[in-house]
């Protein structure tokens, strides 16, 4: 379980780097919206650290389908922004069906732990 709270808590410092890079650093250079599809990508990835880092030692499993789904969602959408490679966005959605695999997850093997 070790590896679930270390795997949150990077995607917590990336996602905050990102949002800090995409503010400061593109905010002149990408397009208003390839700055919303980087926004988009960096708020899904915060979410999601925090509630997997919640997880973590109560339902990994739930952290794991969490990671690939910022891996596949904010992953292409910051590709994509960065890009311009639209057909990324067919990935994307990709992405949210493993976000929504983890809170199924929870719903079909609840933890007491919570």
């Amino acid at each position: 379980m070790p590896l679930a709270i270390q795997i949150a808590a990077a995607l917590g410092f990336i996602g905050v780097a990102l949002g800090a890079f995409g503010a400061h650093g593109l905010k002149n250079v990408l397009s208003p919206e390839a700055l919303g599809w980087w926004q988009t990508a960096v708020l899904y990835q915060l979410i999601h650290a925090v509630a997997a880092l919640f997880m973590a030692t109560r339902n990994p499993t739930v952290t794991y389908l969490w990671t690939a789904g910022v891996l596949l969602f904010s992953g292409s959408l910051y590709i994509m922004a960065l890009t311009n490679m639209r057909w990324l966005g067919a990935i994307t959605p990709i992405g949210g069906l493993f976000f929504l695999a983890g809170w199924a997850w929870i719903i079909i093997k609840p933890t007491a732990r919570l």
